[in-house]
């Protein structure tokens, strides 16, 4: 099937009724995100509107499997509804993307009874997930935690408890999360790798915002600094205590990668679309000669920008979706540079798309092509884990790979 016949085809229910087709649920929130978008992006505030669409739509539980309420979604589909909502808005979209990150790490490791539980709310809606996996003095190095998770007393009933005492300079969504998805280090570690990670309500912690978030672009990601302080059962650890990695390395990191490329994707593709748009109008064409060699080549390294990172996502995807293992350096060298790639070609297709149209509607802010925004946005895109720090590690990676396997 093609990604648009995916898309529109009805979803299913556990007792087999067709609803809203993913097409249908996205256009309805990035339609919310459009109403409200010049006052997100004016206050740098989270889009509060688009996540409740999100909720009622039933796109938080798009990964949880069917039989526990949710759209059994795919890897695909987390990259074309992504895709849909960046055009409308980047930080939207990685709100998003992000959350489902978080989901599927639920779906895949967390144990009875929390599994349960938290794939029951997610699929009603009732749980938008926050990841807290930033940390001050570790250099954005997601295997390494210095913040300990200390045992604490146990409860009436016999159970260990787990005590929660954690600062993160950037949580995306921390003022709005139902809960979040925390790292520290293991309360048996002996290394700074040995990372645990665990599940807390929101009601089960005090949640203190300690700075303010004003940035360049992605202002409605609303990304701001938090501690967070709270007991838990330990039965809310997701996964094994210490092993942390084998989540970081099979869903943290490629669902990520792929995640936040298909929303760079998709905020370029619909600069492209409104530039594109702008031309055929017949209102611009005295503005703009449609012969003009300089402005057609613009718009194709642009638009090819867009197909070389679409190809390098999709090829990423499809790698990801079947294979298990996704240790070797050929996969892992994959996934950095789909980040890489994207990151940089995205920025670099709409800041051709500037120089394309020019002052009036590539610098304006209030051009309907919104090229000042999308720049602005995609500039976060090369330090959203930097890609200097992936050149490194892909660097190491291709000494172990003498064969050059590509994946």
């Amino acid at each position: 099937m093609t990604t648009e016949q995916v898309l529109t085809a009805p979803t299913r229910t556990a007792n087999g009724s067709a609803g809203p087709s993913l097409a249908e649920r996205a256009a309805a929130v990035a339609g919310v995100a459009e109403q409200h978008l010049a006052e997100t992006e004016r206050d740098a505030v989270f889009p509060e509107q688009a996540l409740a669409e999100m909720r009622r739509t039933g796109l938080l539980g798009l990964l949880v499997p069917v039989e526990h309420g949710g759209l059994g979604g795919t890897v695909a589909d987390l990259v074309d509804v992504t895709a849909v909502l960046a055009r409308t808005d980047m930080s939207v979209a990685m709100i998003f993307a992000m959350h489902c990150q978080q989901s599927e790490a639920v779906v895949r490791y967390a144990k009875s009874p929390l599994r349960e539980e938290l794939l029951a709310m997610l699929a009603s809606g009732d749980l938008y997930l926050a990841s807290v996996t930033t940390e001050a003095g570790k250099g954005g190095h997601l295997f390494k935690s210095y913040a300990p998770l200390a045992e604490g007393e146990r409860t009436p009933e016999g159970e260990q408890t787990l005590e929660i005492d954690r600062t993160a300079p950037i949580v995306t969504g921390g003022t709005a999360a139902d809960g979040f998805l925390i790292t520290m280090l293991s309360p048996t570690a002996t290394a700074d790798h040995h990372v645990s990670l665990v599940y807390a309500h929101r009601h089960q912690l005090v949640v203190e915002v300690t700075g303010e978030w004003n940035p360049m672009g992605m202002r409605a990601s609303h990304s701001l600094p938090v501690t967070l302080k709270g007991t838990i059962p330990a039965h809310q650890v997701v996964g094994e205590h210490g092993a942390f990695h084998q989540i970081a390395q099979n869903v943290f990191g490629p669902l990520a990668h792929i995640g936040w490329s298909a929303a760079w994707l998709g905020t370029a593709g619909g600069a492209l679309s409104r530039v594109v748009r702008l031309l055929r109008d017949p209102k611009q064409r005295k503005r703009y000669d449609l012969g003009s060699e300089l402005l057609l080549t613009r718009l194709s390294r642009s638009r090819q920008r867009l197909d070389t990172v679409h190809a390098l996502l999709r090829r990423t995807q499809d790698v990801v979706a079947r294979q298990a293992d996704l240790s070797s350096p050929a996969v892992q060298l994959l996934l950095n540079n789909l980040k890489i790639t994207a990151a940089e070609e995205c920025h670099a297709a709409v800041n051709d798309l500037v120089d394309a149209v020019g002052l009036r509607h590539g610098y304006l802010r209030d051009s309907p092509t919104r090229l000042e925004k999308c720049l602005r946005d995609l500039r976060s895109a090369a330090l959203n884990y930097s890609n200097d720090r992936l050149h490194l590690a892909d660097g190491q990676l291709c000494l172990l790979d003498p064969d050059v396997r590509l994946a």
